[in-house]
């Protein structure tokens, strides 16, 4: 009986190291390849980042639509997936589950799609800021912190309205609406 509880924990224990991605970056880019949000969870330098973003971008951008939405990828796996036109791709450690995440990209895919009602290209491109915000308030440092899209929601609802208040205390009115004359 011990050696099947054993067992059991050593399941759960492999299972729970297995569930922690440690993402090293996230690209997303056009069908035309042009680079609409990168998000770098390892140090590099500009010129190594521009490097890997032009070789994953055509990379990817060769393969079939049908072909696996995994690659071996220098020492890294590269995970993908296209949403309409979009690509997002990222790149995970060796020994990271691949299958989890797919479910991280898909995961960001619905928070984008919840806040901005069916995400598009244009969405990302006019309010990149706002995508970004999604993505460091689900991701931190290349992990997922938040996995309830409603907590992640929350927190960008609240967001907007402190930056909708931050912007109306910034209007000057005009003597007569202080005073109340208007």
């Amino acid at each position: 009986m011990n050696s099947v509880q054993l067992n059991s924990c050593e399941f759960i224990s492999h299972l729970q190291t297995d569930l922690f991605i440690k993402m090293q970056f996230m690209l997303l880019f056009s069908r035309q390849g042009k680079l609409r949000l990168q998000k770098w969870y390892v140090p590099l330098s500009d010129k190594e980042k521009k490097k890997i973003t032009r070789e994953l971008v055509q990379t990817v951008l060769a393969r079939k639509p049908k072909m696996c939405s995994f690659l071996e990828w220098r020492d890294l796996k590269i995970v993908y997936k296209r949403y309409a036109s979009l690509y997002f791709c990222c790149a995970i450690e060796d020994q990271d589950n691949e299958l989890i995440t797919l479910e991280i990209i898909h995961r960001y895919v619905e928070l984008l799609d919840k806040y901005f009602g069916s995400v598009c290209e244009l969405d990302i491109i006019f309010n990149f800021e706002k995508a970004y915000f999604i993505l460091d308030e689900f991701l931190l440092g290349g992990e997922a912190q938040e996995t309830s899209k409603k907590n992640v929601l929350k927190a960008i609802e609240q967001a907007d309205l402190l930056q909708e208040d931050a912007k109306e205390a910034e209007t000057p009115r005009s003597v007569l609406e202080e005073i109340g004359l208007t």
